[in-house]
């Protein structure tokens, strides 16, 4: 009788460890993600410097404010404007590279934010002497950078009451709050005067080019549709006198940002709690900013990647003053220029960060950014901002409207982020404490403590076993990674 064929235990072990061998060389071969994915040198930088278009004027205006509240002189001036983007490049860089726990790794760009632009410029006229001015605001900013990094890992845990209905209405209202900014530039920076026919005519046509330029083109001149319309504008804007090119003219070849060139940090308690605010303040709008980034890319930010993030948020803010910096946070504007293009590449952001030090380190090619008129960036800014509103009604589409609880959370805090949107001037009142009226007077801050609170109201505090329990599987059917608040 023959024998049955024999499987020695022998045999089995040389098949396995092949086996294991075939899987771990198939998963080396496995293309990375998209954020993950190095583009070519060419497109590159072409999309860096679409990211330093979108971003040039978020940068630089917080200390052009700032530097006219002090009085600064204007070769001053210039000097504050290129510490900002040295500053911003170090930043982004820290952003999108990181090490060890720093750096969310996603294509975000970090640069000043201006929700300080108002409480730096309250610490400005509380001195009585202003040329120690901007060494108390450095030295505020300084320990509330440290501060917030040290809060980092117990902050980012709050990402667990930014369910669909709450992260969904903060970046409506990301995008809501920003297209002001692009109405502002289209009007030239004076919201008090009747825009000119010329700004008009330069946004219409910069708006209508993007639009083509999206529909007509293919491949990679469809994803920088945003820089060739930006070009085109600044073309078209030069035979109608609107471009300016005195700040090429007047600016330097090189010119390094002097550490502590308005004099070393100065600490007085009351710089130092408004900034920890302002810093708490940031770090909100930075994990709204890191959620809805990471719905956009496919990666959803999880409480380790918000910790990261915030991480070198705050380093980058505490390392700022030395360079003559300010506090940095993510850009929202760029969230929209990442959805347009769907250039998902952290590199591409990286590519940024090291214009903005090279913008930084040279005033003549930072000026260069500086001619695109503003009219023309209002114009591109309309697509811009509007796409990142159009994600967050995406986003709420799936978070559980059609139960009135979530409809009324919606509907309060859009009207609540609006308020300081509509009226910059609506909490004026001397009976509302300086420490509230920052909060209040960032839409995206009001509107998001509006949204976890009402959510935390509505859906849990008080509920009824098996009362809601629809609405709040509604909620998180949208972002799995995103939980539910319990």
């Amino acid at each position: 009788m023959a024998s049955a064929p024999r499987f020695s235990k022998r045999g089995t072990s040389r098949r396995q460890p092949r086996e294991r061998r075939w899987r771990w060389r198939n998963a080396r071969t496995e293309p990375p993600h998209p954020v993950d994915q190095l583009l070519p040198p060419g497109k590159l930088m072409a999309s860096g410097l679409q990211h330093v278009a979108a971003s040039y004027a978020g940068v630089v205006a917080p200390p052009l404010v700032l530097g006219a509240a002090v009085g600064l002189s204007p070769r001053d001036l210039t000097f504050l404007v290129s510490a900002a983007l040295f500053t911003a490049g170090i930043a982004t860089l820290l952003q999108t590279l990181g090490f060890w726990r720093v750096g969310a790794r996603m294509p975000f760009v970090n640069g000043v934010s201006f929700a300080g632009v108002a409480p730096m410029i309250a610490i400005v006229d509380a001195q009585d002497d202003r040329a120690h001015a901007l060494p108390v605001v450095f030295g505020g900013v300084l320990v509330a950078g440290a501060l917030g990094f040290l809060l980092a890992p117990y902050f980012c845990r709050l990402v667990r009451f930014f369910p669909p209905i709450v992260s969904g209405t903060v970046i409506t209202l990301i995008g809501i709050t920003l297209l002001p900014v692009s109405f502002g530039w289209i009007q030239g920076g004076h919201p008090e005067r009747p825009t000119p026919m010329t700004n008009l005519a330069l946004a219409a046509a910069t708006l209508v080019i993007v639009l083509v330029l999206r529909r007509v083109l293919r491949g990679f001149f469809q994803q920088i549709a945003i820089l060739l319309g930006l070009v085109a504008g600044t073309l078209i804007a030069i035979p109608a006198g609107a471009v300016d090119f005195a700040a090429t003219r007047q600016a330097g070849l090189v010119g390094f940002p002097t550490p502590f060139h308005f004099g070393g940090p100065e600490f007085q308690l009351s710089a130092i709690i408004s900034m920890c605010i302002l810093m708490l303040v940031c770090m909100t709008e930075s994990t709204a900013d890191m959620l809805a980034l990471g719905v956009i890319v496919g990666r959803p930010a999880d409480e380790r990647t918000i910790a990261a993030g915030l991480r070198a948020d705050t380093l980058s803010s505490a390392v700022s003053p030395l360079f003559n910096g300010f506090a940095n946070s993510a850009f929202a504007q760029n969230i929209g220029l990442v959805a347009i293009t769907r250039v998902r590449s952290r590199f591409t952001v990286a590519a940024c960060g090291v214009m903005f030090i090279v913008l930084g380190l040279s005033p003549v090619f930072a000026s260069l950014i500086a001619v695109v008129p503003q009219p023309v960036l209002g114009g591109a800014g309309i697509v811009l901002f509007g796409t990142v509103a159009a994600g967050g009604v995406n986003v709420l589409l799936g978070a559980g409207l059609e139960k009135a609880d979530n409809l009324l959370i919606v509907a309060t805090s859009l009207g609540m982020g609006m308020i300081p949107v509509i009226s910059r001037t609506f909490y004026d009142n001397a009976a509302i404490p300086e420490s509230l009226k920052i909060i209040l007077d960032s839409g995206v801050s009001a509107g998001c403590f509006t949204a976890v609170v009402l959510n935390l109201v509505f859906n849990h505090f008080g509920r009824r076993r098996g009362e809601g329990e629809g609405a709040a599987g509604a909620a998180g059917a949208v972002e799995p990674s995103v939980p539910v608040t319990g």
